[in-house]
């Protein structure tokens, strides 16, 4: 089995509820997984994105850069007693989203690899354990561009984002 990073965008109302409510949250998240699964959305209308196995090269690589949002590992855990997957979820509130958006926006694919060396990504275990060769890099290319689509979309339309490990 694999872990994939998740995300799901909210809104500030939606968020309230869900921290009050992680049994409702946990229904909302898949309701859209549901939906989405039948529509397959572009990421900028999206509500739901997912990495895939990327999600710990790319908390890797955004800390790396000196994010200041880690889009993997940043964020306040709720929801201790659900199971969501790998640890509670996480959520980054409106603010944070913005952050990262901005962020992502003036930050390309070749920038984040610059300079790393795959042995670097081996050393810290860093999810999947794929790190042989510097083509290795290549693997997790595709993630960028929506990622960035996704989380500007989310700041534009002032969401708040709830992620996990599944």
């Amino acid at each position: 089995m694999s872990m994939n990073g998740e995300y799901l965008r909210v809104t500030p109302e939606e968020l309230d509820r869900a921290l009050k409510d992680p049994a409702w949250a946990l229904e909302l998240v898949e309701e859209i997984q549901d939906e989405q699964e039948k529509n397959e959305p572009a990421p900028a209308e999206a509500r739901h994105f997912t990495t895939d196995k990327a999600w710990d090269l790319v908390g890797f690589l955004l800390r790396r850069a000196g994010f200041p949002v880690d889009l993997v590992r940043d964020g306040q855990p709720f929801a201790d007693d659900e199971d969501w997957g790998y640890g509670p979820p996480r959520y980054l509130t409106v603010e944070q989203v913005r952050l990262a958006a901005e962020a992502l926006g003036g930050t390309g694919y070749d920038r984040l690899i610059d300079g790393v060396d795959p042995s670097e990504l081996a050393e810290a275990e860093i999810y999947p354990a794929i790190w042989d060769s510097p083509e290795s890099l290549e693997w997790a290319r595709w993630v960028f561009p929506p990622l960035t689509e996704f989380v500007r979309a989310a700041a534009v339309d002032g969401d708040a984002m709830l992620l996990w490990i599944a």
